[in-house]
């Protein structure tokens, strides 16, 4: 492949392999070994949390991802060097999987706690929300948060996008005047203003709800923790750019 750095062709390789295995391993096999599950979920494992960064849900999703880790990804690694490039990946990853599953958690756990001190036990939440078969005895307000609850206890988390949200962010922090266009709005932008704009659109999504260019069910806090860990570290290499630390290195 011409044009790509070896880590980004890799892993543009690793991610193809695994939407493959998506696709022709059927009964959702495959995917419920690698994709993220709420911790509390019997499906969930520990190594999900690197897992799910390599899986996709559809075609459209892979392909976009895909094609910014490519155009982005390259000269990011071109700066950093595979080592550090690939510390960097998977950092921002996991930093988004942290933060997408902290919200669920600050959501679940005050519901979980009035349902317990309405007298259920543990056990029986876990059937509820293991079955969807609602417990006995629940008043409206408990059904709606089980419901809740429910929709968090099934959810599941694939893709890149995560990563890919740090590796812009270093994008625009290695090339701040390179200028950047939205395939359905063709003015260049400067990248130091690009990005943070999508950043914001991001934020503004996470807050309300709404969609601007993603899917309704796409984890917008997980976008926001990529890139919250990606500037960090970058914020740190830069820092620290006169020592071993620097990001060059």
């Amino acid at each position: 492949m011409r044009g790509i750095t070896d880590t980004v062709k890799h892993l543009l390789i690793i991610n193809v392999v695994m939407f493959i295995g998506t696709l022709t391993i059927q009964n959702g096999v495959f995917y419920n070994w690698f994709a993220l599950y709420f911790p509390k979920n019997d499906l969930f494992q520990p190594w999900q949390i690197i897992t799910h960064m390599f899986m996709h849900g559809n075609l459209m999703h892979i392909a976009f991802n895909m094609l910014a880790l490519w155009m982005f990804g390259t000269a990011v690694e071109q700066v950093f060097g595979a080592k550090k490039f690939i510390f960097f990946y998977i950092s921002a990853g996991l930093g988004a999987a942290l933060v997408m599953l902290g919200v669920y958690y600050m959501q679940y756990l005050p519901l979980e706690a009035d349902i317990l001190s309405a007298g259920y036990t543990s056990s029986q939440i876990h059937e509820t929300l293991s079955t969807g078969k609602v417990m006995e005895g629940v008043n409206a307000v408990q059904r709606d948060q089980l419901q809740s609850m429910f929709n968090i206890f099934n959810s599941s988390m694939v893709g890149a996008s995560g990563a890919i949200f740090g590796v812009l962010v270093a994008f625009g922090m290695l090339y701040p005047e390179s200028k950047l266009m939205l395939i359905f709005l063709p003015i260049p932008i400067k990248a130091k203003y690009f990005i943070p704009a999508i950043i914001a659109l991001d934020l503004i999504s996470a807050l309300t709800g709404s969609s601007f260019f993603s899917p309704s069910n796409t984890a917008y806090a997980a976008h926001l923790g990529g890139a919250l860990t990606g500037f960090l570290m970058m914020w740190y290499w830069k820092k620290t750019q006169f020592d071993k630390n620097r990001w060059d290195r």
